[in-house]
């Protein structure tokens, strides 16, 4: 089972990629973020042509989340089922796909660290973690995956130094990615790759990508029995390249 995770920065702009993208590497689930549609301007018959199953939590021109399956879709819940507030925003949806509970997350930016963008985000992260907590335990097979706008250490931004005092970054957006992981999530990517400076996202300006001046803020992370079936993960630098890419490059994780 192959499950990959994409921010596409727009759906619209970059469809005949995407579509690409799957006949090439034919995975079983695509988690894709920053969609940019609403719900009835998302492809979903070009996607069932290609044979998978959809859905879509969108709001137009901005974000937007998405989960693509060709081994089945089932429970679709879209935004937060903690029984807390819902989110304004489009930024989570979550299904059963091949008897594993996947979330397609978009965490807020945050903006700056002194902007209510960032508390925002601290707060939707809390509520990320009350959000697997309800709908599954550590014992289950759960993938929480997508842009999370967070690198976990300083391993994985390109020069740590230049960030500080920056978001993505911060000791406390990694204080609640951490306490997500402790509630029973493993970085499928890292276990791979526990010394590499590997990136998924680059700023479009300066040549970044091509200097290799990135940030791995988008992140497979799955329970400990998800864990131990993952035999491999990789990011596809190759979708990043080429004539107008996304900003970000595909996570994948193949599951045995």
């Amino acid at each position: 089972m192959r499950i990959a995770t994409w921010n596409v920065n727009s759906l619209k702009a970059r469809l005949p990629r995407v579509e690409e993208w799957l006949a090439d590497v034919q995975p079983d689930v695509l988690c894709m973020q920053e969609t940019k549609l609403a719900d009835d301007a998302f492809p979903a018959l070009t996607f069932a042509s290609l044979g998978y199953e959809s859905a879509h939590h969108g709001q137009g021109q901005w974000n937007g989340v998405a989960i693509l399956s060709r081994v089945g879709l089932a429970e679709v819940v879209p935004n937060f089922a903690d029984g807390g507030p819902a989110d304004p925003e489009a930024r989570i949806i979550t299904a059963l796909c091949g008897g594993v509970r996947v979330s397609s997350v978009y965490v807020p930016n945050g903006r700056s660290l002194d902007h209510e963008h960032y508390q925002y985000k601290l707060r939707w992260m809390a509520q990320l973690r009350r959000h697997v907590a309800a709908l599954s335990s550590p014992e289950d097979q759960v993938v929480v995956t997508g842009d999370f706008n967070i690198a976990p250490t300083d391993i994985d931004v390109h020069d740590p130094k230049k960030l500080i005092g920056a978001t993505h970054v911060s000791d406390p957006e990694r204080a609640e990615l951490a306490a997500l992981c402790d509630w029973g999530l493993v970085d499928l990517f890292r276990q791979h790759h526990v010394d590499d400076k590997l990136y998924s996202w680059w700023d479009y300006r300066a040549g970044d990508f091509h200097q290799g001046r990135g940030m791995r803020i988008d992140l497979v992370l799955g329970t400990k029995s998800v864990a131990e079936r993952c035999t491999f993960s990789v990011v596809d630098r190759n979708a990043r390249k080429g004539q107008s890419p996304s900003d970000h490059a595909p996570v994948i994780a193949d599951l045995s």
